[in-house]
């Protein structure tokens, strides 16, 4: 009887975890990173028979893995997969051909063998999509009940690091006879089966992917060392990619106000016809400031600033700066609204 009080008091942490883990409200980061999933393609993986499969899986779209247009062309890259093998250690690299001269890496999954029948693994996301030091990992929960016994005992759950030597896949790529995989497809070469789509709003696809979190987990601890090492001189970066990249920072300064800068930059692109789009940086900062008599004052300032490459090149400031303040529980408040233009032209 005790065991199964046990288990079962077990079963429901576990199943609690997952449904806080599933429900537990989150916002994008504005990084392209949003719309790929670390934990899914973890998944993919275990699944897989081969990192040739793997790269099947990960451009399947009902897996809902990968939600990526990094070319801003209306439809989901194709994902393509590169293992780098050293001693004991692979290097399985994510990357998308982003056009005919550049590739971004968009993840890659780092695996060391560490003994007879033990290997472990990480999947890094890329820096210029995910920001710096962010893994994902699969993990495994182990309770533990305290020495004091009785219906009111305490249990402890641990997450414990996951070994994957079990994994196909794994397997596979240790294999003697294992020819490192490279995959054949690039820029504009895909796979006869494979069909694009239109990427998905960024709510629905993260709501499709919370069936991954459940044992994979998103950390900011590198454990596999040695395989980065193997890696780091591979990693292959897109410019394009880079002048489309988005920071965010909060802070809190001294008067209590809770700060958030989200900067947008996009650089200056040339279209098929040679025509020179314009470079456009915009940075949105919102303020909010709590009074003494319940009042909250928030505000918001978005300045767009664009450059026009050319002769006479031109460039536009507008500055929208919006105030709205009101008391706690009162949605509707004082709202005011100023917006400013300013144009420069460089003279002949």
């Amino acid at each position: 009887m005790k065991n199964i009080n046990f288990m079962l008091i077990f079963a429901l942490i576990l199943l609690q975890t997952s449904v806080f883990a599933q429900s537990e409200p989150v916002d994008s980061t504005g990084l392209p990173g949003d719309n790929f999933s670390l934990e899914g393609a973890l998944e993919m993986f275990k699944i897989s028979s081969s990192p040739e499969d793997f790269e099947k899986r990960l451009n399947e779209e009902d897996n809902d893995v990968n939600n990526l247009d990094l070319n801003e062309d209306g439809e989901i890259d194709y994902i393509r997969v590169e293992d780098k093998m050293e001693g004991n250690v692979h290097v399985l690299i994510l990357q998308v051909p982003v056009n005919e001269n550049e590739v971004q890496d968009i993840a890659v999954i780092e695996i060391e063998k560490t003994g007879e029948e033990t290997a472990i693994l990480q999947i890094e996301g890329d820096e210029d999509l995910y920001g710096p030091e962010v893994y994902a990992e699969p993990f495994e929960a182990e309770a533990e009940m305290d020495g004091k016994g009785g219906p009111s005992a305490d249990i402890a759950v641990y997450r414990i690091v996951v070994n994957v030597w079990v994994w196909p896949s794994v397997r596979y790529i240790y294999a003697p006879n294992y020819v490192v995989w490279v995959s054949p497809y690039g820029w504009r070469v895909y796979p006869t089966w494979w069909r694009p789509w239109r990427p998905h709003p960024w709510r629905w696809h993260y709501n499709r992917c919370t069936r991954y979190h459940a044992h994979y987990r998103v950390v900011h601890t590198h454990r596999v060392v040695n395989a980065h090492r193997v890696y780091a001189p591979h990693r292959r970066t897109s410019v394009t990619v880079k002048q489309r990249t988005t920071t965010v920072g909060v802070k809190k300064t001294k008067n209590g106000a809770v700060v958030t800068k989200k900067t947008t930059t996009r650089g200056a692109v040339k279209n098929p016809d040679g025509n020179v789009k314009a470079g456009k940086k915009t940075t949105t900062t919102k303020t909010a400031v709590k009074k003494g008599d319940g009042t909250v004052k928030a505000g918001k300032r978005t300045t767009t600033e664009t450059k026009v490459q050319g002769q006479n090149k031109q460039g536009t400031r507008k500055t929208t700066t919006t105030t709205k303040a009101g008391k706690k529980g009162n949605t509707a408040g004082v709202k005011k609204t100023k917006t400013t233009t300013t144009t420069k032209r460089k003279k002949n």
